[in-house]
């Protein structure tokens, strides 16, 4: 096919194509390869439009795709409830037909992915440390939003060129975005409190680009090593940004009645992404060092 064998690299320089460019994600793929000097440009087709896809590589003869386009929806994965086609048509055509198309030209695709897809059980109990591995079968299906994500990650696994990341509420330094999940839970009237697996875009989007170099595919708990809670993170907050700072808590139950859909709580394993990866923070310690620290306001002790 073309595609050098998993964890293999490659001598000519690298080109990268990425879809998602008014996205978060996809605005950071860009400006990590500006600060690494890699060349890159933006697909300007549709997902689902193949021969737009077909044009864009024939374009560009990328190195590497990177997919960070999809729909999570407008303010959040409730709107997914009430718009299910735009929801396949960019989450499942749009992700397999470019899978598909990479394929056929022998390319690798990055396919920035969720971690949504599961919810704590009887095997994976909230505060016993077993977090969910890569082989494991999805088993939430409570938004439609995680449901379809769930369905492209079972077909994708067929496709040996790609590699699925699992991100989960994702975090950065730029605590001024409103898809930060920081940003998001500060300016609620009320949070839970459950712990849960977390991804450090300052720290694990570079890992990605590494992992496109090395050639790497399959299925990837994209996540840093442990699990925090609101209620840590919000006292972080606190210690760090705005003494003021409060917050409320409320149980699931009550959080059911001011959402359409359930929400997904989980750890997932990281073990295979820190073997690869040993340098990788803890969640915790990530936060602190990637997050909190840069952005302190509070005087040091």
């Amino acid at each position: 096919m073309g595609f050098p064998a998993n964890g293999s690299s490659q001598d000519k320089p690298y080109k990268f194509l990425i879809y998602g460019r008014t996205g978060w994600i996809g605005g950071l793929l860009g400006k990590l390869c500006e600060a690494q000097g890699i060349e890159y440009k933006y697909g300007s087709g549709r997902l689902e439009n193949r021969s737009s896809l077909e044009s864009d590589l024939t374009t560009v003869k990328p190195t590497h795709v990177f997919n960070a386009a999809g729909v999570t929806g407008r303010p959040n994965v409730d709107w997914c409830e009430s718009h299910k086609v735009e929801t396949i048509r960019a989450n499942v055509v749009g992700t397999l037909t470019l899978a598909d198309v990479c394929r056929e030209k022998g390319l690798i695709l990055i396919n920035y992915a969720t971690g949504c897809i599961f919810e704590y059980d009887s095997g994976h109990t909230l505060g016993s440390g077993i977090g969910f591995k890569e082989e494991d079968t999805p088993n939430f299906i409570g938004s439609f939003y995680s449901k379809t994500k769930a369905m492209v990650e079972e077909l994708l696994k067929n496709y040996d060129n790609v590699c699925t990341l699992r991100v989960r509420m994702p975090i950065s330094a730029d605590l001024t975005n409103p898809r930060n999940f920081i940003t998001k839970i500060t300016r609620y009237e009320k949070v839970v409190d459950i712990p849960n697996s977390m991804t450090i875009l300052d720290e694990l989007l570079p890992i990605s680009i590494e992992m496109a170099k090395r050639n790497l595919t399959g299925i990837w708990n994209f996540t840093n090593p442990g699990v925090v809670s609101h209620n840590e993170i919000l006292e972080m907050y606190r210690d760090y940004i705005d003494p003021s700072f409060s917050w409320k808590n409320f149980t699931i139950e009550e959080q059911a009645k001011v959402i359409v859909a359930p929400r997904s709580n989980n750890e997932l394993d990281a073990s295979k992404l820190s073997k690869e990866f040993p340098e990788m923070k803890s969640i915790k310690e990530s936060l602190i060092e990637n997050v909190f620290k840069p952005n302190r306001k509070t005087p040091v002790a």
